[in-house]
């Protein structure tokens, strides 16, 4: 039967509960497959794995039970290993790069923040910073309406100021939020936000952070702040991102790749 993988750990990790249940129906004993220094949290794989609230939440489950004793590289949910051997294979030939994940994220959580535009408070704003949208908007008015090709050119310029602003906001987001974190990575584009972006945070730093965050929320009244944390690290296992510098002069973050035995 194929192995499912949770979560990558030290060897010298705190064992799990005795019986512990992950994923499956009824519930597949979660067991630990050492390799060298290092040690991967498995159970067997259902047959038709799904996304099910039980399954996600007994992956979350473990890897918050074994993350009570120490830094441990989560696996996105559904990752599948042909067998065992599989899996300590890949521990043998990532040795190098999983320890120091390990000693990187150790003491650190993620904290995912999308941001979006309320929808007629940024198109106040963007009217109230461009003159020329204002002069032409005032123009039809007072003309009593307008044409349909000037009707043409006010939509097509103010979805060009809104896009401006889009990019700038992306912008102020980062730089914002970057200094109380040790990485940051941009997630895959979704519709309705302008933003999906995963910061890395000591926990001593999540307070700082936070703060961070209501203070975008006050000086941007325009933008929609969703923020999901503190999570696993996920979007940092794989591969190292870069600095919140280096992802800033670069324009973007860490590239996300699938788990090795995917």
């Amino acid at each position: 039967m194929s192995t499912y993988v949770y979560g990558i750990t030290a060897a010298a990790h705190p064992d799990l509960p005795e019986g512990m249940g992950g994923v499956g129906d009824p519930p597949r004993r979660v067991r630990v497959l050492t390799e060298g220094e290092l040690a991967a949290l498995v159970s067997e794989a259902s047959e038709g794995l799904r996304p099910k609230r039980r399954d996600l939440l007994a992956h979350q489950n473990v890897l918050a039970e074994a993350g009570g004793g120490g830094c441990v590289l989560p696996m996105r949910f559904g990752s599948v290993a042909p067998d065992d051997g599989t899996v300590t294979g890949v521990l043998a030939e990532r040795a190098d790069h999983y320890r120091e994940r390990l000693r990187t994220l150790d003491g650190k959580v993620e904290y995912n923040v999308k941001v979006g535009h309320v929808e007629v408070a940024v198109l106040h704003r963007v009217m109230s910073e461009n003159a020329e949208l204002r002069a032409l908007a005032e123009a039809n008015r007072q003309a009593g309406g307008c044409s349909y090709e000037d009707r043409l050119r006010l939509g097509e310029m103010v979805v060009g100021a809104v896009r401006v602003r889009e990019a700038e906001d992306a912008v102020d987001i980062r730089q914002a939020l970057e200094p109380e974190a040790a990485a940051a990575s941009v997630g895959p584009e979704s519709t309705g936000w302008l933003a999906n972006v995963s910061f890395l945070v000591d926990q001593g730093s999540v307070m700082a952070f936070l703060a961070g965050v209501e203070r975008l929320r006050g000086s941007h009244p325009h933008l929609e702040l969703s923020v999901n944390g503190p999570l696993p690290p996920y979007s940092f296992v794989e591969p190292g991102p870069p600095s919140p510098r280096e992802a800033s002069s670069a324009g973007c973050g860490a590239v996300r790749s699938r788990d090795p035995w995917e």
